[in-house]
């Protein structure tokens, strides 16, 4: 996702890739036709919904000043009463070098001061960003790099946030890179008293096929199921990034999410919050994602057909909603009548758990 301006180059690049990952899907094993089957059917009577572990990504302008006490309350008064617990608000993007401009979020403080006194159940954490090698300039196998990505996570928590959140775009499987960056990262936020939370990469649905994307777009965009465990290892909480998969039907895209929900659910430890993003965001040009298949209905349709048995109650799990700027009232409508928290999950015993 990168930007928080708005749908940008990343995700046409991402989008492009997708698709030809896409084609390839329907000569290995009619994969893609699988992804329709597996999203017929009716999810489960057991109770699947929020267990308040959700989160929301923000744009940029909460933090340079398009936005005034008025927007912040009215956000304020979105969020009650929803499962939503983290916001993601975007405060880059990174330098290409790994640092990060004070001056590109001069009202950080101003909005976490906001959110903490008006809604103080929700946590803010800095969403920090940037495109990496090939497609972007950014190489984390340099260790300066990483070291400047490391101390912008320390300057952000300075400014009073309460996590930082990591959306690298694209990362290979098994990039070492990566992984020593996330070694690093961690400690310095746990010190600040916060949370490292990352964007994760879709996880491949048929062991081995990411090499097939290698070798034609010449870029690793999805991840092996162990790679995503060792990615979750390093972190507190990790957002599975499932959009942008060039399926042209609900029932496809149902399925897919579902697929990624199942293989998610078994790679991350249950000590990790695991979200599932949801694609609150419209556009019209993207070769990779099709609006009126990828809905937040759609995913949410997936995510409850993974959950047989209800909502896990063992672990911290939840759903994320990209983008605020961009979402509209039938995805929160989605939202609300399909996974936000109602009066019986909480007296089933699904109340919401310590944050972290």
């Amino acid at each position: 996702m990168i930007s928080a301006y708005g749908p940008g180059v990343a995700r046409q690049l991402v989008g492009k890739s997708m698709a030809v990952l896409a084609a390839i899907s329907v000569l290995i094993g009619g994969r893609w036709a699988a992804f329709s089957v597996q999203g017929l059917g009716t999810p489960s009577s057991a109770v699947a919904r929020s267990t308040s572990h959700d989160a929301l990504w923000l744009g940029h302008s909460w933090v340079d000043g398009r936005e005034n006490e008025a927007d912040a309350a009215a956000l304020a008064l979105q969020l009650r009463g929803t499962g939503i617990t983290d916001v993601f608000v975007h405060v880059g993007p990174l330098n290409d070098d790994g640092t990060l401009d004070p001056a590109k979020a001069p009202r950080a403080e101003w909005f976490v001061d906001q959110i903490r006194t008006s809604i103080p159940s929700v946590r803010v954490q800095a969403w920090l960003g940037d495109e990496v090698e090939p497609v972007g300039a950014m190489n984390l196998e340099d260790p300066a790099v990483r070291a400047h990505i490391v101390a912008s996570a320390r300057a952000v928590m300075a400014r009073g946030f309460g996590g930082v959140h990591l959306d690298l775009e694209p990362i290979g499987d098994a990039d070492p890179g990566y992984l020593a960056l996330l070694s690093a990262v961690e400690p310095v936020v746990h010190a600040a008293g916060g949370v490292l939370s990352v964007s994760g990469e879709q996880v491949e649905p048929v062991p081995g096929m990411r090499w097939a994307m290698e070798a034609v777009a010449g870029r690793d965009a999805w991840w092996s199921v162990g790679y995503l465990h060792q990615v979750a290892e390093r972190v507190d909480q990790i957002a599975l990034m499932t959009y942008d998969t060039e399926l042209w039907s609900e029932s496809a895209y149902a399925g897919y999410v579902r697929d990624e929900t199942e293989r998610a659910l078994a790679a991350v430890p249950k000590n990790v919050a695991l979200l599932i993003g949801l694609p609150a965001y419209h556009d019209m040009h993207s070769l990779g994602h099709s609006s009126s298949a990828e809905t937040v209905g759609a995913a949410l349709r997936g995510v409850k057909l993974a959950l047989p048995d209800g909502t896990p109650t063992d672990r911290r799990f939840g759903v994320a909603l990209y983008v605020d700027f961009a979402a509209t009232p039938a995805d929160w409508s989605a939202y609300d009548s399909q996974w936000a928290p109602t009066a019986d999950t909480l007296l089933a015993g699904r109340s919401p758990g310590p944050i972290f």
